[in-house]
């Protein structure tokens, strides 16, 4: 027992939040240092034997642009695992990226999980992270940091709703009392949008892009709502028609139009939430809003537009990017509420 207080005096526990499209590694008294891409990138030899080529941002750079024997691997898909030991691996390099440990300072982690991950893939994820050197590994579900970084009371006997819209799901809580009353996660999120303007681009205007482009647009001048002054970009792609090279401009309403579906989806998932909602909590989402986390959260009128469907205030939290990272970074403080939170 004194050995172990010795080894948590010495060591740096941390939290991961482990996102379909960015993993964030936040280090108890240091923050968050860590903010990269969920992509992995392998060469494979003529036997098939795997070799790590890159994490992260240097690896998602080489997304598209491969030769035929290096792959860019996205080990998370849809918030759950697709890939076992590519994920073990990418774990692996950022804990020790994080973590410059000597081999006896062994760090207690934190990794944020989707709700709908499986008890099989939560113990592929907590095995992981034992092999990278982890003296204890917690699991918390992604709507109840995400809650906890938005600043929400989440030990308080009242209700607060959040919804986080990552890279693979939408993740939709209802805290009260230190714990989730109703979730719901849906595989439709920043991936699913991204696609849906690839899709549109090449229905409308015959050009092909690929999903980075997809990203990049949705970023630049995606909007939920239409915008008084539209904004517009040039889109290079191929022009799957002729073959050649082509350049269209693309404005935020075409955005709108090619994103209306998933976000109606998100909309949908919301509302089914609401619809089975405790009357004594209603009451307290009635008065409080609901709470937006997540990449998906900035895009341009994103609250409006569930606002105007719901009937309801909705607010995107500080920093929304951040919110689940900084959940489980305050979870690392309160050694109780980890605790209370954890699933074991």
């Amino acid at each position: 027992m004194i050995l172990d207080q010795l080894i948590g005096f010495f060591s740096s526990d941390m939290s991961i939040d482990l996102g379909t499209a960015n993993t964030l590694v936040l280090v108890k008294g240091k923050g968050i240092i860590i903010n990269e891409p969920s992509v992995v990138a392998v060469q494979r030899d003529k036997y098939g034997k795997q070799k790590i080529l890159a994490v992260g941002q240097e690896a998602k750079n080489m997304v598209g642009k491969t030769p035929g024997d290096i792959e860019a691997i996205r080990p998370m898909r849809d918030g759950v695992i697709a890939d076992f030991d590519i994920t073990e691996k990418m774990i692996r390099y950022f804990i020790e990226k994080a973590h410059r440990r000597k081999s006896f300072l062994r760090p207690r982690i934190i990794i944020c999980v989707p709700y709908g991950l499986t008890q099989v893939e939560r113990k592929a994820v907590r095995e992981s992270a034992m092999s990278a050197g982890a003296r204890e590994v917690f699991l918390i579900e992604e709507p109840m940091a995400a809650a906890i970084g938005a600043g929400l009371p989440v030990r308080e006997p009242k209700g607060s709703l959040v919804v986080d819209i990552g890279g693979g799901t939408t993740e939709i809580g209802v805290v009260s009392l230190g714990g989730l009353v109703i979730s719901k996660s849906i595989r439709t999120a920043g991936d699913k949008i991204d696609l849906a303007i690839v899709d549109y681009v090449k229905r409308k205007y015959n050009l092909l892009i690929g999903e980075r482009t997809g990203e990049e647009i949705k970023v630049e001048i995606g909007t939920a709502v239409s915008m008084e002054e539209p904004i517009s970009m040039m889109v290079k792609g191929r022009d799957q028609v002729s073959g050649l090279l082509s350049r269209i401009e693309l404005t935020s309403e075409d955005v709108r139009d090619a994103m209306k579906e998933p976000l109606k989806e998100i909309a949908d998932a919301l509302k089914d939430v609401l619809e089975v909602m405790p009357p004594d909590l209603a009451g307290d989402i009635v008065e409080n809003g609901v709470v937006l986390t997540g990449g998906g959260a900035l895009i341009r009128g994103l609250d409006k537009y569930l606002s105007d469907i719901v009937k309801l205030p909705v607010f995107v939290a500080d920093e929304p990017l951040l919110a689940v990272a900084k959940g489980t970074g305050k979870v690392l403080d309160e050694i109780q509420l980890l605790q209370q939170l954890a699933n074991e």
